[in-house]
This record gives C-alpha cells, sequence and structure tokens, in this order.
C-alpha cells in the first residue's frame, strides 16, 4: 500500500467527525460494511476510486482535500520541537513522528501549539534575566504571533472567496483603463466613507507608515512611503470600511492563542483585500498566464511592488480558476524568516531559518537580481525556485533601508508555466542543487555547509576523522 493510502484513511475521519456524522452512517450511506469503513479510516485497506469520489460526495469535499499534503510543514516542525533537550532522553526517530502525522494530524498540530508555548515561556524567562543582569543571553527570539499568521494562512489556503468578491466590486467602481489607480483609490474612500487621504511628511523622530484618525476621519500616509505602499494602504483601508463583518467572519473559524495574534491576522486579511483591489483576481490570473508569471513585468503592469505581487500570485487558488501552487517566505540578511507559506509541497521551517542552500539567502549576494534554480528535497522532489532581495524603509537620504529576501517556487511539473524556467535544463541532474529542510531534519551527509549534526543520526566527534563538516564521520552513518 502507498503512502498516500495510508495517509487518506485518517483524513477521512477527520473530516467525518468535523461534520458529527456517524461512522456506521457514512458506511450506509457508502453502501459498505461499519467494518470496512473502520479498518480504511485506520489506514488499513486501500480506498479504490470510485469509492474515494463518492466519499467526496458525502463528506462534501474537493478530492485534492484527502490526496494533497494538508500537512507540508508539521512533520518538519514536531521534529524541531522534539530536538529540545528535554525530549533528549525518549531517542525519538523520523519515523516514528511521520507515523505521527500521517495518522493523527490533530495531535500532531497540538504538539505544536505546546511547542509554541514552550519556546515563548522560555524567551519570557531569558528577557527577565536579561533585564535583571542588564546582559544579552539568547538573541535569537521568534516572533510567535506571526507563525500563527502563516497558520492561519495555511489553513485557508491562502485564498479567501468572500474578500475576493468584495474587491472585485470596488474595482468595478473605480477601475481606470483596466487598472487601479492612487487618486482613485483617495476619491473613492472621500465618497463612499468620507475618508480624506493626506500625503504627509512625518517629523523628525516621529516616523509613521500611516495614521488613521477615526474622529476626524483622515488618512495620514507618509510621504516618505513609495506610490505603491500609499496605493496598498488606501486600498486596505477600503477593506476596513467595506469589508470588516467578512473579515471577523474568518478570525472567528480559528482558534487564536491570543489576541495579539488575532489583532495582527487581521490585518493580514486587510493587506489581503487590499491587494485585490490592486490586482483583482480574474484579470491578474489572466495577466499571470499571458506572462507566465513574470513578476517583474507584473509589478509595472498593476503599478505595485515586486512583494506585494509575489504575494498575490500565491493566493490564485480558486478551484474554478487555478494558478500555480507556489510556496512563498520572506527572510532577512540574518537568516530569520518573517513570512512563510507553502502550496508547493516543499517544506519551510518553522523555528530557526532555512537550510543555507536555498536560493532566497543567496540572492543577498546579488541585490536587486532575480536568481532562479533547480532545488532538489532530500526525498526526490524537485522544486523551481526565485528569489530577488528587495529594500524596506523610508526613503530619504542618511537613513538606511532594511533589506529582505524574497523567495517564491513551484513544483517542476509547473516549469513549462513560469518563465524563469527558459534558461534553465529542469532534467540536467548536474544542475540541481541539493537542499534539505533544515540543518537538524536534513539527512544529507555530503554538505559543507552543515550547521548542526543531523537530528536522527549517530553523532560522535573523532579527532582523527573528519568528513565535508565537522558535524559529519564515518560514524554519523
Amino acid at each position: 500500500m502507498s503512502q498516500l493510502d495510508l495517509k487518506i484513511g485518517p483524513k477521512i475521519k477527520a473530516f467525518r467527525r468535523q461534520l458529527g456524522l456517524q461512522a456506521n452512517k457514512l458506511a450506509e450511506e457508502l453502501e459498505i460494511s461499519p467494518s470496512y469503513l473502520n479498518l480504511i479510516e485506520g489506514g488499513k485497506r486501500k480506498i479504490d476510486g470510485d469509492l474515494l469520489l463518492k466519499v467526496c460526495e458525502k463528506l462534501n469535499i474537493q478530492l485534492s482535500d484527502l490526496t494533497t499534503k494538508s500537512d507540508i510543514n508539521l512533520e518538519n516542525t514536531i521534529s524541531e520541537i522534539l530536538d529540545d533537550k528535554l525530549f533528549e532522553d525518549l531517542d525519538i526517530l523520523g519515523p516514528e513522528v511521520k507515523d505521527l502525522v500521517g495518522t493523527n494530524p490533530k495531535i500532531g498540530r497540538a504538539l505544536v501549539r505546546l511547542g509554541d508555548i514552550l519556546k515563548k515561556k522560555d524567551h519570557e524567562l531569558i528577557n527577565k534575566i536579561e533585564k535583571l543582569s542588564g546582559k544579552i543571553v539568547d538573541n535569537r527570539k521568534n516572533s510567535f504571533p506571526g507563525e500563527v499568521i502563516s497558520d492561519f494562512l495555511q489553513e485557508n489556503k491562502n485564498y479567501f472567496p468572500r474578500l475576493e468578491e468584495f474587491a472585485n466590486k470596488v474595482f468595478e467602481k473605480i477601475q481606470v483603463n483596466n487598472r487601479t489607480r492612487y487618486i482613485a483609490l483617495c476619491e473613492y474612500l472621500k465618497k463612499e466613507y468620507s475618508i480624506t487621504v493626506k500625503d504627509t511628511i512625518p517629523e523628525d523622530g516621529k516616523p509613521f507608515s500611516k495614521i488613521f484618525n477615526k474622529k476626524k476621519k483622515e488618512l495620514l500616509l507618509s510621504d516618505y512611503s513609495s506610490l505603491e505602499t500609499k496605493k496598498l494602504h488606501a486600498a486596505s483601508q477600503i477593506a476596513q470600511e467595506g469589508a470588516s463583518k467578512e473579515i471577523d467572519q474568518y478570525l472567528s473559524n480559528f482558534n487564536f492563542p491570543s489576541e495579539e495574534s488575532k489583532r495582527l491576522t487581521q490585518v493580514a486579511l486587510l493587506n489581503y483585500c487590499g491587494a485585490a483591489i490592486l490586482m483583482p483576481y480574474q484579470l491578474f490570473h489572466s495577466e499571470c498566464k499571458k506572462l507566465k508569471y513574470d513578476l517583474e513585468l507584473l509589478q509595472n503592469t498593476f503599478a505595485t511592488s515586486f512583494e506585494q505581487v509575489a504575494h498575490r500570485v500565491t493566493c490564485l487558488q480558486d478551484p474554478k480558476l487555478p494558478g500555480i501552487p507556489f510556496h512563498m517566505l520572506r527572510t532577512d540578511i540574518a537568516g530569520n524568516i518573517s513570512k512563510r507559506f507553502s502550496l508547493s509541497g516543499i517544506e519551510i521551517p518553522r523555528y530557526g531559518g532555512a537550510c543555507p542552500r536555498w536560493n532566497v539567502y543567496s540572492a543577498f549576494t546579488r541585490p536587486g537580481v532575480i536568481q532562479a534554480a533547480v532545488s532538489k528535497m532530500t526525498n526526490g522532489e524537485k522544486y523551481v525556485c526565485i528569489a530577488r532581495t528587495v529594500e524596506k524603509g523610508v526613503g530619504r537620504y542618511g537613513l538606511s533601508k532594511s533589506i529582505l529576501s524574497i523567495g517564491l517556487g513551484c513544483e517542476a511539473k509547473y516549469a513549462k508555466q513560469f518563465v524563469y524556467t527558459e534558461n534553465l535544463d529542469i532534467s540536467d541532474k548536474k544542475t540541481e542543487i541539493p537542499i534539505g529542510v533544515s540543518c537538524r531534519t536534513c539527512d544529507r551527509l555530503d554538505c559543507s555547509q552543515r550547521a548542526f549534526p543531523p537530528l536522527h543520526k549517530k553523532f560522535d566527534i573523532d579527532i582523527n576523522s573528519r568528513g565535508v563538516s565537522v558535524y559529519v564521520n564515518d560514524k554519523s552513518k
């Protein structure tokens, strides 16, 4: 039996329970015995195609809900959590983690939540020690509310149809020559919501990007921001005024661990809706297909930023008009991942940085230039990945900007639809870049850039023997 067959059963069980449907009732509707359904849900019996389609019909789900990788990062994240010294003596192996994720993904997600709490409490304790001692103990603090946003987007496949509908209605009213203009956005805010947009130079020592004064009905936008950023802020304000109910409905369907994470996710949905106003779904999808996802051309076409376009291409998940399933991540030069989302199937680490061989890091060596590569994971899966740096911050002489790197990629099977593969030979194994998820979860023993020993490999220091890395020797195998 294939791994897919083993994983489908527990997923059927999970969807059935969500509907509150008894196993006996579902078995009756499927015209099979309850015992046979029990074996399927337990991952002990293969399910044929006809029965699978019938299950989807009865549970009101798509076939892709059962057959795609719904827990892309879960296995890797649990491995990272179990790497803590607290669990060192348990000697939990990779296959055991894989079994847990395959059969009980909900328990897996519960472990992730506990892991987040553990890490957060640990950092809070370190913060207190640092304040008392005046010394830096640990500078690797994670932004856990940001991770919750990633979980929320992942659960919804970064597609929110009700916000798309709202954005389309707004676009129809304000579009000029099939495009969204800044002046049109400002006029719409004034006409529909009596909000005046003012471009303002911030006072010295009081920088800001936007300030909305609810009493005065004024939206102040910093003149130090780019026009693309101003457009997004104005469009997001329209979403705040007109799509708040739709956003609240989406938020109510997710269990947030804190009010802070919920508010940040609300901001993310406002920006999502704002971007949909600037790049309406059907028009943007059409241009993506025509230009083969040439991000810089799309950026110029819609007068948006590179990062905004990179975000938007990951949102094209309408089942009736789908785009390429992409993954996206954003990192700084220190390797901190501030945004992550994956529909491509590639795993992106939750804690710490990703594999240093990913081109999202090498992009810092050639700022502003798109770098394309064929990346091969340890399981043999290949991805086409591009990366480019972007600058963030105010455009004023004497003030430095922060540099971030945006990574975007898809499975190699979509190569012909992706313009950045035109100069790449997907079938040439010599040009493949072997990558992993992170050093602790990667099994590659031939990597000279390994920063830590593999999590599930025996590791001993031998002063007389060394492989390509100090963490690799004959005893590691």
